[in-house]
This record gives C-alpha cells, structure tokens and sequence, in this order.
C-alpha cells in the first residue's frame, strides 16, 4: 500500500503558525488574568487539550508562552517552565492514544491534571535547588519541596476543578477544525 504524504502548503502552515502563536498567547493572556490567585490557572487544561487535539505541535504554544513568560518576568524565571510541562504534554499524549468511552475520559484527564499539578513543585525543585546553591544537599532540596506541598496541593485541586473543560474544550477544537481549518486538523 503506498502511502500519500500530505503536503501542506505555505499558506496552510503560516495559518497554523499564527493559530499556535494565538493559542500560547491566549495561554499568557489567561495566566495573567489569574496571576493574582496563586498556583490557579487554566494552563493544564489548555495543555490537555491542545494536546489532545494537535498532538506533538501543542509543544508550540507551549513554548510561545514560556518565551512570553520570560519576556514578562525575566529568564530565569522561564527555565524550570521549558521542561515543566513536558509531563503534562506526555501524559495527554498517552492518555489520547487510550480509547476510553467519554464518561470515563471526564475524570481520567481530571485527575492526570491534578497529579501534574501536585508535582510541580517535585519538578520545579532541581533547577531551583541549582539555581539556589542546595543542588548537592539532598535534604534542603526535600525541605524545600516538603515547604511547597500546600501550594502544590492547592495547585492540584484547582487543576482537578479546571479539568472539567479539558473534554469540552478538545471536542471544540475539533468541530472548529473539520468546520473551517482543515490544515490544522
């Protein structure tokens, strides 16, 4: 059987580009409206859903908005953020090459959101401890991940709640593409 590769053309990939540029802004935009509520946000939920929907080009509004990220609060605040959401974006590509009936989908995303989110801080830890000068003292570094756990815990409640969208928001990404964008499918 041949196989048929799918050449996209110049147009059809400037849209998409604009399109991801238009999402990790919209992922800054909504970072920033949350931003006075600590450790609440609406990122693994877009996350997820990109993911589900565009697979390994959700990686680029994912990387728009750590280098918007960075170019509102400095480098250095970007770095943990260029490997943190790695396993989010991997676990939603598992999770989306899982055929699940959707009422099963609902809480599974849910709680794949609220584990990154309990996690952050195990994930933000290394580079910090780096940063910070205790990368060779095991016990600072779990000291300082043990001093996160509420905020870590708060995280993943609100990533839990959030979730909710994750199916809604996929499914419309969906339709908008089979409706208008087809390079983008």
């Amino acid at each position: 059987m041949k196989k048929v590769l799918h050449i996209r053309s110049s147009t059809q990939r400037l849209k998409e580009l604009i399109l991801f540029a238009t999402f990790g802004a919209l992922m800054f935009i909504s970072y920033m409206a949350m931003h006075g509520i600590p450790n609440v946000h609406l990122l693994g939920v877009l996350i997820a859903a990109f993911t589900l929907t565009y697979r390994v080009r959700a990686l680029i509004p994912i990387y728009v908005f750590v280098i918007l990220y960075g170019l509102f609060f400095g480098i250095l605040t970007m770095l943990p953020f260029i490997y943190i959401w790695l396993p989010l974006w991997g676990m939603f590509m598992i999770a989306g090459k899982i055929t699940m009936p959707l009422p099963m989908r609902i809480p599974v995303y849910m709680v794949l959101c609220a584990l990154h989110g309990l996690s952050f801080g195990t994930l933000y830890a290394p580079l910090s401890a780096l940063l910070f000068g205790y990368a060779f003292n095991l016990q600072t570094m779990l000291a300082w991940i043990a001093a996160g756990l509420p905020f870590d815990i708060t995280h993943a409640i609100s990533n839990f709640t959030a979730g909710i969208l994750i199916v809604p928001l996929h499914e419309l990404l969906k339709k908008l593409n089979r409706r208008g964008n087809a390079c983008v499918s």
